[in-house]
């Protein structure tokens, strides 16, 4: 899309400075800090574009896999569901219904595609890119980040209903990297409205996915030209995720969004 959400960037940056901390008994991870005047000397000319959507990280070897945890069955997993009984080589029972709760949260790794969507794949197959130790080792992670946040977040009446996680290893220790438990990494549904059996309302990014559903757009370049009601609702949406999950706004955290960037 052309056209910026107001203060996603900000959201996405305190989001997973959020969550690093709540998650750093469980798994460590790359964040060295946000404070931009802590930041190398040559960056400080663009110190207001950097304040509050960025992250100064230990660099680390990143596995070329994306670690997908599911609690609920929607997105690509239920339309595969639809089509196999399965979600990534992983066999369901039968009747489940959209947004459905799953037995017990799922492991379905993905791929990094460079261009177009990710694939799903089978924990073979991403063991056979990965390792069977490595694979064993970011599930177990993958999981137990999910289930921990997941709780908490309940507690916050949103449910997680599935995230995205990127892991990597520094010094021989498997870390976590990139942006964690965000609106654009996760689902986010209001527990108040929650109803399975259709499609459910959203904290995240699916909001304008949905919108994008409505219009005759083949999904390729050029994208078509975004309602501003529509940008201005899906920045609601983000940062009334931050302020219910964290107790928090975006100004309590400290940043100055700097003007004409408060889309990124």
């Amino acid at each position: 899309m052309h056209e910026p959400v107001p203060c996603k960037g900000a959201v996405l940056t305190a989001l997973s400075v959020f969550w690093f901390e709540f998650l750093k008994e469980v798994v460590a991870n790359h964040l060295i800090t946000t404070v931009v005047d802590e930041y190398p000397a040559p960056l400080s000319e663009q110190r207001g574009q950097l304040a509050g959507r960025s992250m100064l990280v230990r660099r680390a070897e990143v596995f070329p896999i994306e670690c997908i945890a599911r609690g609920y069955i929607a997105g690509s997993g239920w339309k595969e569901y639809k089509q196999t009984g399965a979600v990534c080589g992983v066999k369901l029972p039968a009747g489940l219904r959209e947004s459905d709760k799953l037995p017990e949260p799922l492991f379905t790794p993905s791929t990094k595609a460079e261009t177009g969507h990710d694939l799903n794949i089978t924990e073979r197959e991403m063991a056979d890119v990965v390792g069977d130790e490595a694979t064993k080792r970011l599930k177990e992670l993958t999981l137990e980040v999910y289930r921990r946040a997941a709780d908490f977040a309940l507690s916050r009446r949103i449910i997680i209903a599935d995230t995205k996680l990127e892991f990597g290893v520094k010094d021989g220790q498997v870390i976590l990297v990139d942006e964690v438990l965000t609106p654009d990494s996760s689902r986010f549904w209001p527990l108040d409205s929650y109803e399975p059996g259709r499609g459910q309302q959203s904290f995240d990014k699916q909001y304008l996915r949905d919108y994008l559903e409505t219009v005759d757009w083949g999904k390729r370049p050029p994208p078509p030209k975004i309602p501003e009601a529509v940008i201005a609702r899906t920045g609601e949406k983000y940062l009334e995720a931050y302020r219910l999950l964290t107790g928090k706004s975006i100004a309590d955290c400290g940043f100055r969004i700097a003007e004409g960037g408060s889309g990124s």
